[in-house]
């Protein structure tokens, strides 16, 4: 079996590299939502605030200045091949230089503390990231990275629902969800959906789905159209954009499940702001 070996110094670059763009630069999936969603929205004010943004995303790329104030929390889903080895350096250090270097470097705002309840003191250096990593086959490491802002974060919840609750229940939960959320997580919103694991897992499914393309859809037809469906009943409910009212509360809902226990069904909701920022790599 063949060893690749890679220098801890390459993850710090790669990771730098990840958090500098992906608050600079706006993805295609969302860029091209938030013009369709100007070609369609019916509401004047509506449709102006949706142009504010796609100008705001210009002026970010050109200057290469962030997308929004709250370049968020940094989070990583990570596969790491069981072929590779780090050298000169271990990769969980690695990839938290990088991402202190990204937001030193980049003028990024620092928004981590310490301590969550007592000593709520900023880290200046916006670490730790909260990483995940899965091991898998193969001599290479993949990073799928996004910056969590918490107006969007805050408005997100987790539910243990029963079997009994079918798919009615999971429906009601994730629009009762939304609702309440209102206009306070930036509208239009990426909704992340995790349904099954445990009560963790569902949570971190959920936030998974927030970083996947919105272009994209669940691979089971039930799930693809239930993506469908409640993207449809969210813009409905006519927060539009900004909270302003109109017909574009949503950019996508996207669905990730896990098998479960006989006795259970978890259910969590991750909304996202319309910024969404997030960003693959491959090393």
């Amino acid at each position: 079996m063949n060893i690749r070996k890679i220098d801890a110094s390459v993850i710090t670059e790669n990771v730098k590299k990840l958090f500098m763009e992906m608050n600079y630069f706006i993805n295609s999936d969302i860029l091209d939502a938030l013009k369709a969603a100007q070609q369609s929205e019916t509401s004047p004010i509506g449709k102006n605030v949706l142009g504010q943004l796609l100008e705001n995303h210009k002026i970010a790329a050109a200057e290469e200045v962030p997308i929004c104030q709250d370049t968020g929390m940094a989070v990583l889903f990570v596969e790491y091949g069981d072929r590779v080895v780090i050298e000169n350096g271990c990769f969980e250090e690695a990839v938290q230089e990088g991402v202190r270097r990204a937001y030193i470097d980049g003028y990024l705002r620092k928004s981590i503390v310490t301590d969550p309840v007592f000593d709520r003191i900023n880290t200046k250096d916006n670490t730790p990231a909260v990483i995940y990593t899965d091991i898998v086959h193969g001599d290479k490491i993949k990073i799928l990275g996004g910056c969590k802002g918490f107006g969007s974060e805050n408005m997100s919840a987790v539910k243990m629902l029963t079997p009994s609750a079918g798919p009615e229940g999971v429906k009601k939960f994730i629009l009762d969800t939304v609702k309440y959320a209102g206009p306070n997580p930036c509208p239009p919103i990426v909704v992340g959906v995790g349904i099954g694991g445990t009560f963790e897992k569902a949570a971190m499914l959920a936030k998974k789905a927030t970083l996947r393309r919105i272009d994209t859809h669940h691979s089971d037809e039930r799930y693809a159209a239930l993506e469908k469906e409640l993207l449809e009943e969210i813009n409905r409910m006519g927060f539009g954009p900004a909270g302003l009212g109109g017909v574009n509360t949503a950019l996508g809902v996207n669905i990730e499940t896990f098998p479960t226990h006989i006795a259970g069904m978890p259910v969590a909701v991750n909304i996202c702001c319309h910024a969404a920022r997030h960003k693959e790599i491959e090393i």
